[in-house]
């Protein structure tokens, strides 16, 4: 399926000179959003997973539908002052700024084995702070499966794990 189609460009958004790709308009159809995490799926059904970590919002939407599918833990990674138990941070940088990602602190145990999932890979700074949260608690990343990549920002460079795409712009 051509999923490019289902998404929506906005310029110049959340600031000046950076290309949003909005998933809303994919997210909306039933039947390509289905379609779309069904391919995810099938890119890591055969990847031994006891948790799937994913930042909000939009990496909870496919995250969690996809821990559902597999069978595993689902690991919410937020923003700080929301999750309401002990916390680890980690503070890191993005395309057009800085950002903290909190994860509680019993999320994982030790020796686990953690894909990483979230809507879009841009510089791959909100993936490695959630491999950063991830390897702090004793977690194993075994890979980064996204709905979309930039490749022209080279976001898998800086992740050093198998990284999964479905949309790659």
């Amino acid at each position: 399926m051509d999923y490019k189609k289902y998404v929506r460009d906005i310029p110049d958004f959340p600031v000046q000179g950076i290309l949003f790709r909005d998933l809303t308009t994919l997210f909306k159809n039933g039947e390509v959003f289905r379609s779309a995490i069904n391919d995810l799926y099938n890119m890591i059904k055969d990847i031994k997973i006891d948790k799937i970590a994913a930042a909000e919002a939009r990496g909870f939407i496919i995250g969690s539908t996809l821990a559902y599918l597999k069978g595993c833990g689902f690991v919410p990674v937020r923003k700080p002052e929301k999750l309401p138990y002990k916390v680890v941070s980690y503070q890191y940088s993005l395309e057009y700024g800085t950002s903290t990602l909190e994860m509680h602190e019993d999320a994982i145990e030790k020796g686990e084995k953690v894909l990483v999932v979230d809507d879009l890979l841009a510089t791959g700074g909100t993936s490695k702070a959630i491999m950063n949260l991830v390897e702090k608690l004793g977690g194993e990343v075994v890979g980064a499966l996204f709905l979309v990549e930039l490749s022209a920002l080279e976001g898998r460079k800086n992740l050093n794990v198998p990284v999964y795409s479905l949309i790659v712009y």
